[in-house]
């Protein structure tokens, strides 16, 4: 490893970031070095800027794809080399207004029931059930379980906060199934082989990816779901059982109200309660109309 890149590890370290941002972030200063054929410090701002020209014009990336990639570059240039360039100022990734996907309750049953190897039916479940991203399902421990209050503690979510969200009895059911197999002191899901250092570590998320890919087309499920997507179904689901977007936003984490609000545009109850709503409003107006043809 490069004097630059273990700076920049250290310093994203420093700074708190979750392992799949540092990666991410990683990954655009190497993507830009591999662009230019050259260490990413001998890199000028104007190369920097038609290298954001590049990706938006030419490659026209994703919204997610350029906005790691700018964040990934604006930390290493701005904290590990220590360059406040106003083309960072300047680039923004274009606005995306993509609806999240999300599973019927339906399509969540199949899916799940597609899930032959407990840890991985345990793992999504969980995600489902509690609405976790993926990140916070793998580092749960078996200390997290509050079994009597029927909570379930999520540690260092996004923005390193903690927070309580109900625990489901099946998804206790399943964690205690999964548990009495391995029987790990500390981890829900441990993996099976130890890593070089001996520590104890959770299972890859690659590894729970490729087997929700699986179960998806084992079960005829035709949407393309990850498991972030468990957690969409499991907000709309809660708002369309009437639920309340405050509630949902904390079990959720979600900093800002506006993060949730998104989930009411994707539930069909919801538009038909505001339709039945208004055709109610609108029948106390007068006590009858003819209907003529138009």
């Amino acid at each position: 490893m490069t004097y630059l890149r273990q700076r920049m590890l250290e310093d994203m370290q420093l700074r708190g970031l979750a392992e799949r941002t540092q990666e991410g972030y990683l990954r655009a200063a190497c993507q830009l070095a591999a662009y230019y054929n050259k260490s990413p410090d001998k890199i000028s701002e104007e190369e920097l800027r038609q290298y954001f020209l590049y990706l938006k014009n030419e490659k026209e990336v994703a919204h997610s794809t350029f906005s790691v990639a700018l964040c990934g570059l604006k930390f290493f240039y701005e904290y590990t080399l220590g360059r406040e360039w106003p083309t960072f100022e300047l680039a923004r990734p274009a606005k995306s207004k993509k609806l999240p996907i999300v599973l019927s309750r339906e399509e969540v049953k199949q899916v799940i029931g597609n899930l032959y190897d407990l840890r991985y039916r345990a793992c999504l479940a969980t995600i489902y059930g509690c609405g976790l991203r993926l990140g916070e399902a793998l580092r749960l421990e078996v200390s997290d379980i509050d079994s009597d209050r029927m909570m379930l503690r999520v540690r260092q979510g996004k923005e390193s906060k903690d927070r309580y969200v109900p625990l489901p009895q099946m998804s206790l059911a399943l964690l205690r199934q999964q548990w009495f197999i391995h029987q790990h002191p500390q981890l829900l899901f441990p993996a099976r082989k130890k890593k070089e250092d001996g520590k104890p570590h959770s299972i890859s998320g690659s590894s729970v990816r490729k087997a929700l890919q699986r179960a998806l087309v084992k079960s005829g499920v035709q949407k393309k779901a990850t498991p972030h997507t468990l957690r969409h179904s499991y907000a709309t689901h809660l708002v369309e059982a009437g639920v309340s977007l405050r509630v949902i936003q904390v079990y959720l984490g979600h900093s800002s109200i506006k993060s949730t609000m998104v989930y009411t545009h994707l539930t069909k109850p919801t538009e038909t309660r505001v339709v039945e709503t208004i055709n109610g409003l609108m029948s106390e107006l007068v006590d009858s109309v003819e209907d003529l043809p138009w």
